[in-house]
């Protein structure tokens, strides 16, 4: 089992003003990241605009990134898709170019809802590859929410380790915590609280624009400085608070431009958002000058 303990940063894929992925700075984004201590990096994840990327994108991120990362981190590789084969196609690619672990979301858009489905589509994908699989909750994107008692039987299967619980309710965090399983937060605004409960670690779209302050704040909490995590918490919330109640991608891949991460473009479907919503999301930034 791969240990993905601390802050995976869920990494945004860098796209110049006509679209395309720019691999340079989706490079150096690493080699920063990494600089900064992260202890892992998600590639292809949804702040990095996943939906909106092709299987050959994915695949040629996972490659360049697997390659540049070289083993000073972990590589957690997002392989979802919605049809079954291009699952486990996308799944076997990334465990062959070097992943440490697989993100999967469950089976939404009309999938199988009931925990039994469920479990199946998992319980393929786990006979199909031998590295660890994140499970994914995050209800309010996918329509599914992953029961504790779903979870605790997904937790049987050989490979799958690990769960991103985005959908921030602490009650069902915990409850996944009782479990005995792995838990990764994966809610901007309760992180702090889910670490201090127990979770392994973080999948963290917001750490695109703070990552030593994401990895600062994991390792307070690691050595039980309670205080200085919740000091720290309060110079950090008020963007996680905005990034959350308004264009989520958008305004992370702003605010980490302005910070020096990234280019700051989006790919179509999605749009920029405007200056007036720009200036908005950067005086929340002004805390973490201080």
């Amino acid at each position: 089992m791969a240990n993905l303990a601390g802050i995976n940063l869920a990494m945004q894929t860098p796209f110049g003003e006509d679209g395309a992925i720019d691999y340079d700075e989706w490079e150096r984004l690493i080699d920063v990241y990494i600089d900064a201590g992260v202890h892992g990096l998600v590639l292809g994840s949804g702040t990095g605009q996943h939906p909106y990327l092709t299987e050959s994108e994915c695949n040629q991120l996972f490659e360049t990134g697997i390659k540049r990362i070289n083993c000073r981190c972990n590589a957690i590789c997002q392989t979802s898709a919605l049809n079954m084969d291009e699952v486990i196609r996308r799944s076997t690619h990334a465990q062959a170019t070097g992943a440490d672990a697989l993100m999967i979301l469950p089976p939404y858009l009309e999938g199988p809802v009931d925990d039994d489905g469920i479990l199946e589509f998992y319980r393929e994908i786990d006979a199909a590859i031998d590295i660890d699989i994140v499970g994914y909750n995050i209800p309010q994107a996918t329509g599914l929410a992953v029961s504790p008692e779903l979870f605790a039987r997904l937790s049987a299967l050989t490979n799958f380790n690990y769960i991103k619980d985005s959908a921030g309710d602490l009650t069902t965090h915990q409850q996944y915590l009782q479990t005995g399983a792995k838990v990764l937060n994966g809610c901007d605004t309760t992180a702090v609280y889910a670490l201090m409960a127990g979770a392994t670690g973080a999948i963290w779209g917001g750490a695109n624009y703070m990552p030593h302050e994401t990895v600062a704040l994991y390792n307070h909490v690691a050595a039980g400085e309670h205080v200085q995590a919740l000091a720290l918490w309060q110079k950090m919330l008020p963007s996680l608070l905005h990034i959350w109640t308004h264009d989520y991608m958008q305004c992370v891949v702003v605010a980490a431009h302005h910070r020096g991460y990234g280019l700051g473009n989006v790919r179509r479907p999605l749009r920029q958002i405007d200056a007036a919503a720009q200036a908005a999301m950067l005086r929340t930034l002004a805390p973490l000058e201080t």
